[in-house]
Protein backbone atom coordinates (compact mmCIF):
# COMPACT_ATOMS: atom_id res chain seq x y z
CA UNK A 1 0.00 0.00 0.00
CA UNK A 2 1.32 3.43 -0.94
CA UNK A 3 1.87 5.95 1.85
CA UNK A 4 0.85 9.49 0.92
CA UNK A 5 3.35 11.87 2.52
CA UNK A 6 1.11 14.63 3.86
CA UNK A 7 2.98 17.94 3.90
CA UNK A 8 -0.03 19.85 5.23
CA UNK A 9 -0.25 17.58 8.26
CA UNK A 10 3.48 17.76 9.05
CA UNK A 11 3.57 21.54 8.52
CA UNK A 12 0.67 21.88 11.00
CA UNK A 13 2.56 19.76 13.55
CA UNK A 14 5.67 21.90 13.09
CA UNK A 15 3.60 25.07 13.49
CA UNK A 16 2.42 23.85 16.90
CA UNK A 17 6.02 23.13 17.88
CA UNK A 18 7.16 26.56 16.69
CA UNK A 19 4.45 28.31 18.72
CA UNK A 20 5.74 26.61 21.88
CA UNK A 21 9.36 27.42 21.01
CA UNK A 22 8.48 31.06 20.35
CA UNK A 23 6.68 31.37 23.67
CA UNK A 24 9.71 29.89 25.43
CA UNK A 25 11.98 32.47 23.82
CA UNK A 26 9.63 35.34 24.65
CA UNK A 27 9.63 34.15 28.27
CA UNK A 28 13.40 34.73 28.16
CA UNK A 29 12.83 38.27 26.79
CA UNK A 30 13.81 37.25 23.27
CA UNK A 31 11.25 38.10 20.60
CA UNK A 32 12.14 36.38 17.32
CA UNK A 33 11.90 38.81 14.43
CA UNK A 34 11.93 38.34 10.66
CA UNK A 35 12.46 41.25 8.26
CA UNK A 36 11.14 40.85 4.72
CA UNK A 37 11.80 43.15 1.77
CA UNK A 38 9.63 43.04 -1.35
CA UNK A 39 10.36 45.23 -4.36
CA UNK A 40 7.82 45.88 -7.12
CA UNK A 41 4.34 44.50 -7.80
CA UNK A 42 4.97 40.87 -8.78
CA UNK A 43 1.70 39.13 -7.88
CA UNK A 44 3.24 35.80 -6.90
CA UNK A 45 5.84 37.51 -4.71
CA UNK A 46 3.14 39.47 -2.91
CA UNK A 47 1.25 36.25 -2.16
CA UNK A 48 4.41 34.58 -0.84
CA UNK A 49 5.20 37.51 1.43
CA UNK A 50 1.62 37.69 2.74
CA UNK A 51 1.74 33.98 3.57
CA UNK A 52 5.05 34.42 5.39
CA UNK A 53 3.72 37.38 7.35
CA UNK A 54 0.56 35.43 8.20
CA UNK A 55 2.51 32.49 9.59
CA UNK A 56 4.72 34.84 11.60
CA UNK A 57 1.60 36.30 13.21
CA UNK A 58 0.14 32.87 13.94
CA UNK A 59 3.36 31.62 15.56
CA UNK A 60 4.12 34.82 17.47
CA UNK A 61 7.23 35.82 15.54
CA UNK A 62 7.52 39.57 15.00
CA UNK A 63 7.65 40.55 11.35
CA UNK A 64 8.80 43.67 9.54
CA UNK A 65 7.54 43.79 5.97
CA UNK A 66 8.99 46.59 3.86
CA UNK A 67 7.47 47.17 0.42
CA UNK A 68 9.36 49.31 -2.08
CA UNK A 69 8.57 50.54 -5.57
CA UNK A 70 10.25 48.88 -8.54
CA UNK A 71 12.19 52.10 -9.16
CA UNK A 72 14.23 51.74 -5.97
CA UNK A 73 17.96 51.79 -6.66
CA UNK A 74 20.37 48.97 -5.90
CA UNK A 75 22.22 51.20 -3.45
CA UNK A 76 18.99 51.92 -1.58
CA UNK A 77 18.32 48.19 -1.24
CA UNK A 78 21.87 47.66 0.00
CA UNK A 79 21.37 50.39 2.59
CA UNK A 80 18.22 48.67 3.88
CA UNK A 81 20.13 45.39 4.19
CA UNK A 82 22.95 47.20 6.02
CA UNK A 83 20.52 48.67 8.53
CA UNK A 84 18.88 45.29 9.13
CA UNK A 85 22.26 43.60 9.52
CA UNK A 86 23.11 46.07 12.29
CA UNK A 87 19.71 45.86 14.02
CA UNK A 88 20.16 43.38 16.87
CA UNK A 89 16.39 42.96 17.25
CA UNK A 90 16.20 41.34 13.78
CA UNK A 91 17.12 37.64 13.66
CA UNK A 92 16.26 36.81 10.07
CA UNK A 93 16.46 38.74 6.81
CA UNK A 94 14.66 37.72 3.63
CA UNK A 95 14.70 39.54 0.30
CA UNK A 96 11.84 38.26 -1.83
CA UNK A 97 12.98 37.24 -5.31
CA UNK A 98 12.84 38.04 -8.15
CA UNK A 99 14.16 41.59 -7.96
CA UNK A 100 13.88 44.13 -10.82
CA UNK A 101 16.46 43.64 -13.58
CA UNK A 102 18.46 46.73 -12.63
CA UNK A 103 19.25 45.21 -9.22
CA UNK A 104 21.92 42.52 -8.99
CA UNK A 105 20.32 39.73 -6.95
CA UNK A 106 23.64 38.03 -6.21
CA UNK A 107 25.11 41.27 -4.85
CA UNK A 108 22.08 41.77 -2.60
CA UNK A 109 22.20 38.22 -1.21
CA UNK A 110 25.95 38.48 -0.62
CA UNK A 111 25.38 41.55 1.55
CA UNK A 112 23.01 39.79 3.95
CA UNK A 113 24.81 38.87 7.17
CA UNK A 114 25.19 35.04 6.98
CA UNK A 115 24.05 34.79 10.60
CA UNK A 116 20.70 36.28 9.55
CA UNK A 117 20.42 34.50 6.19
CA UNK A 118 17.45 32.32 7.16
CA UNK A 119 16.80 31.54 3.48
CA UNK A 120 20.17 29.76 3.43
CA UNK A 121 21.34 31.18 0.09
CA UNK A 122 24.50 33.01 1.17
CA UNK A 123 27.64 31.26 -0.17
CA UNK A 124 28.99 31.00 3.38
CA UNK A 125 25.93 29.02 4.46
CA UNK A 126 26.08 26.86 1.34
CA UNK A 127 29.75 26.19 2.12
CA UNK A 128 28.88 25.24 5.67
CA UNK A 129 26.24 22.84 4.32
CA UNK A 130 28.74 21.18 1.97
CA UNK A 131 31.31 20.72 4.75
CA UNK A 132 28.76 19.50 7.30
CA UNK A 133 28.92 22.49 9.64
CA UNK A 134 25.84 23.91 11.39
CA UNK A 135 24.06 26.21 8.96
CA UNK A 136 20.77 27.51 7.65
CA UNK A 137 19.64 25.00 5.05
CA UNK A 138 17.53 26.48 2.20
CA UNK A 139 13.89 26.10 3.15
CA UNK A 140 12.59 23.70 0.50
CA UNK A 141 15.43 21.16 0.93
CA UNK A 142 15.02 21.44 4.70
CA UNK A 143 11.30 20.77 4.27
CA UNK A 144 12.09 17.65 2.22
CA UNK A 145 14.48 16.47 4.92
CA UNK A 146 11.86 16.98 7.63
CA UNK A 147 9.22 15.06 5.65
CA UNK A 148 11.55 12.09 5.19
CA UNK A 149 12.62 12.21 8.84
CA UNK A 150 9.13 12.45 10.28
CA UNK A 151 7.84 9.65 8.06
CA UNK A 152 10.79 7.57 9.31
CA UNK A 153 12.13 6.87 5.83
CA UNK A 154 15.66 5.56 6.38
CA UNK A 155 18.10 6.91 3.79
CA UNK A 156 21.30 5.27 5.05
CA UNK A 157 22.94 3.56 2.08
CA UNK A 158 19.91 4.15 -0.14
CA UNK A 159 20.36 5.40 -3.69
CA UNK A 160 18.76 8.83 -3.87
CA UNK A 161 18.40 10.39 -7.33
CA UNK A 162 17.88 14.14 -7.39
CA UNK A 163 16.39 15.32 -10.68
CA UNK A 164 17.41 18.96 -11.06
CA UNK A 165 20.47 20.96 -10.03
CA UNK A 166 19.16 24.38 -9.03
CA UNK A 167 20.82 26.35 -6.24
CA UNK A 168 17.45 26.52 -4.49
CA UNK A 169 16.60 22.80 -4.34
CA UNK A 170 18.71 20.34 -6.35
CA UNK A 171 22.24 21.15 -5.19
CA UNK A 172 21.44 21.79 -1.51
CA UNK A 173 19.26 18.69 -1.05
CA UNK A 174 22.00 16.56 -2.65
CA UNK A 175 24.58 18.05 -0.27
CA UNK A 176 22.26 17.60 2.72
CA UNK A 177 21.44 13.94 2.09
CA UNK A 178 25.01 12.88 1.30
CA UNK A 179 26.25 13.98 4.74
CA UNK A 180 27.34 11.30 7.18
CA UNK A 181 24.63 12.28 9.60
CA UNK A 182 21.36 11.00 11.09
CA UNK A 183 18.50 10.77 8.58
CA UNK A 184 20.95 11.19 5.70
CA UNK A 185 24.06 9.16 4.68
CA UNK A 186 22.53 8.38 1.28
CA UNK A 187 24.23 7.50 -2.00
CA UNK A 188 23.29 10.54 -4.08
CA UNK A 189 23.12 10.96 -7.86
CA UNK A 190 22.24 14.34 -9.36
CA UNK A 191 20.52 13.94 -12.71
CA UNK A 192 20.20 16.89 -15.10
CA UNK A 193 19.85 17.88 -18.75
CA UNK A 194 23.24 16.46 -19.72
CA UNK A 195 22.01 12.94 -18.98
CA UNK A 196 21.43 10.98 -22.19
CA UNK A 197 18.68 9.03 -20.45
CA UNK A 198 17.17 10.33 -17.22
CA UNK A 199 15.17 7.11 -16.94
CA UNK A 200 18.41 5.11 -16.71
CA UNK A 201 19.10 6.81 -13.38
CA UNK A 202 15.58 7.09 -11.97
CA UNK A 203 14.95 3.36 -12.51
CA UNK A 204 17.86 2.66 -10.15
CA UNK A 205 16.61 5.00 -7.44
CA UNK A 206 15.38 3.95 -4.02
CA UNK A 207 14.37 7.59 -3.51
CA UNK A 208 13.60 10.18 -6.21
CA UNK A 209 13.51 13.89 -5.50
CA UNK A 210 12.04 15.61 -8.55
CA UNK A 211 12.82 19.32 -8.79
CA UNK A 212 13.19 20.12 -12.47
CA UNK A 213 10.06 22.18 -13.19
CA UNK A 214 8.76 20.11 -16.11
CA UNK A 215 5.15 18.88 -15.80
CA UNK A 216 4.93 15.12 -15.18
CA UNK A 217 8.31 14.39 -16.78
CA UNK A 218 8.73 11.27 -14.61
CA UNK A 219 6.33 8.52 -15.71
CA UNK A 220 5.43 5.15 -14.28
CA UNK A 221 7.93 3.38 -16.54
CA UNK A 222 10.74 5.57 -15.15
CA UNK A 223 10.65 4.15 -11.61
CA UNK A 224 11.03 0.82 -9.89
CA UNK A 225 8.60 -0.80 -7.47
CA UNK A 226 8.89 0.41 -3.88
CA UNK A 227 10.46 3.75 -4.72
CA UNK A 228 9.98 6.77 -2.42
CA UNK A 229 9.07 9.88 -4.42
CA UNK A 230 9.36 13.49 -3.28
CA UNK A 231 7.84 15.76 -5.92
CA UNK A 232 8.92 19.39 -5.60
CA UNK A 233 7.42 20.52 -8.92
CA UNK A 234 4.62 23.08 -9.05
CA UNK A 235 3.42 23.39 -12.64
CA UNK A 236 0.19 24.87 -13.95
CA UNK A 237 -1.15 23.05 -17.01
CA UNK A 238 -4.25 23.38 -19.15
CA UNK A 239 -7.26 21.38 -17.95
CA UNK A 240 -10.35 22.32 -19.98
CA UNK A 241 -12.44 19.87 -17.96
CA UNK A 242 -11.98 21.93 -14.78
CA UNK A 243 -13.84 25.08 -13.77
CA UNK A 244 -10.65 27.17 -13.86
CA UNK A 245 -9.46 25.63 -17.12
CA UNK A 246 -6.14 24.68 -15.53
CA UNK A 247 -4.70 22.61 -12.71
CA UNK A 248 -1.50 22.21 -10.71
CA UNK A 249 0.65 19.14 -11.30
CA UNK A 250 4.10 18.10 -10.18
CA UNK A 251 7.15 16.88 -12.04
CA UNK A 252 5.91 13.32 -11.47
CA UNK A 253 2.91 11.71 -13.20
CA UNK A 254 1.22 10.92 -9.88
CA UNK A 255 -1.45 8.52 -11.14
CA UNK A 256 1.17 6.41 -12.95
CA UNK A 257 3.89 6.49 -10.30
CA UNK A 258 1.88 6.25 -7.06
CA UNK A 259 0.81 2.58 -7.55
CA UNK A 260 4.49 1.58 -7.80
CA UNK A 261 5.73 3.79 -4.95
CA UNK A 262 6.04 2.82 -1.30
CA UNK A 263 5.60 6.52 -0.40
CA UNK A 264 4.95 9.66 -2.44
CA UNK A 265 4.14 13.34 -1.95
CA UNK A 266 1.06 14.77 -3.64
CA UNK A 267 1.04 18.04 -5.58
CA UNK A 268 -0.26 20.25 -4.13
CA UNK A 269 -0.11 19.42 -0.43
CA UNK A 270 3.30 17.74 -0.27
CA UNK A 271 6.51 19.75 -0.14
CA UNK A 272 4.86 23.15 -0.66
CA UNK A 273 3.37 23.65 2.84
CA UNK A 274 6.73 22.84 4.41
CA UNK A 275 8.77 25.67 2.90
CA UNK A 276 7.43 28.61 4.92
CA UNK A 277 7.41 26.51 8.09
CA UNK A 278 11.13 25.89 7.57
CA UNK A 279 11.75 29.62 7.15
CA UNK A 280 10.29 30.21 10.59
CA UNK A 281 12.23 27.25 11.99
CA UNK A 282 15.45 28.85 10.73
CA UNK A 283 14.41 32.20 12.22
CA UNK A 284 13.95 30.64 15.64
CA UNK A 285 17.33 28.91 15.33
CA UNK A 286 18.84 32.33 14.66
CA UNK A 287 17.08 33.80 17.71
CA UNK A 288 18.50 30.97 19.80
CA UNK A 289 21.94 31.52 18.22
CA UNK A 290 22.21 27.83 17.37
CA UNK A 291 24.19 28.31 14.16
CA UNK A 292 26.39 31.39 14.59
CA UNK A 293 27.37 31.62 18.24
CA UNK A 294 28.06 35.06 19.67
Amino acid sequence: MTTIIDGKKIAAEIKTELIAETQALIAKNITPKLALLIVGDDAASQIYVRNKEKLCNEIGVASLVLKKEETISENEVLEIIKQWNEDTSIHGILVQLPLPKHINETKILLNINPSKDVDGFHPENIGRLVTGLPTYVPCTPLGIYELLRRYEIDLKGKHCVVVGRSNIVGKPIANLLVQKAPNANAIVTVCHTAAKSMSYYTKQADVIIAAVGVPEIIKGDDVKDGVVVIDVGINRVAAPETEKGSKIVGDVAFDEVAPKASAITPVPGGVGPMTIAMLLMNTLRSARKEVYLS
